[in-house]
């Protein structure tokens, strides 16, 4: 926790590969931290078995208390990420789920959390994300199809917390689908909620 006016961040990797370019971009965040911030990249996500309650309580596989441990020694944490079809890596999706349980009580409940990263194309040339309208289509029609976010847009912004607190935070929008979706597609530090 901070200590001294510093501010510790846990940067989980979304991406196992030794050179990947999101590695390479937590590494390059641990390395020119601001002075006052700490920037540890926790390692091991690999080896964490994925989540069952059955093997969960007292004794937990030493690789998720090892996760949890330096989580919760953390102020804040950072998911540097790719993204793999059009969804997070099960990695980090795993590692969300060690950490969340057990509800409300987890390693980061009452955290913020961030997501950034990056996705390399295989060389191609990118194209438009909205193509513009074609003539013989009306002008609401076309901004209606053309203006809904991506879902990979969406679960950007959503708080990982746990897959309950997802789910009601969901269920509670009353939302039309064709309406554009109200929130940034930046990624910005939530507060995961507390059942305390």
């Amino acid at each position: 926790m901070t200590t001294d006016q510093q501010t510790r961040v846990a940067v989980l990797l979304g991406s196992t590969r030794a050179g990947s370019l999101n590695r390479r971009i937590a590494e390059h965040l641990r390395d020119h931290a601001p002075a006052g911030v700490t920037v540890d990249v926790v390692e091991g996500l690999d080896a964490v078995p994925f989540y069952n309650e059955e093997i969960d309580g007292e004794t937990a596989p030493a690789s998720a208390t090892a996760l949890r441990e330096s989580v919760a020694a953390a102020d804040r944490v950072l998911a540097v990420t790719p993204e793999y079809n059009g969804t997070m890596p099960a990695v980090l999706n795993n590692a969300i789920d060690w950490l969340s349980r057990p509800y409300g009580q987890g390693a980061i409940v009452g955290k913020p959390f961030a997501a950034i990263g990056a996705t390399p194309t295989s060389g191609r040339t990118s194209t438009p994300a909205t193509p513009p309208p074609s003539p013989a289509r009306s002008s609401s029609r076309a901004s209606s199809s053309t203006s809904r976010p991506s879902r990979a847009t969406r679960w950007r912004t959503r708080p990982p917390c746990s897959a309950s607190s997802v789910r009601s935070t969901r269920s509670s929008r009353t939302r039309s689908r064709s309406r554009p979706d109200p929130r940034p597609a930046v990624s910005r530090f939530v507060e995961c909620p507390s059942t305390t």
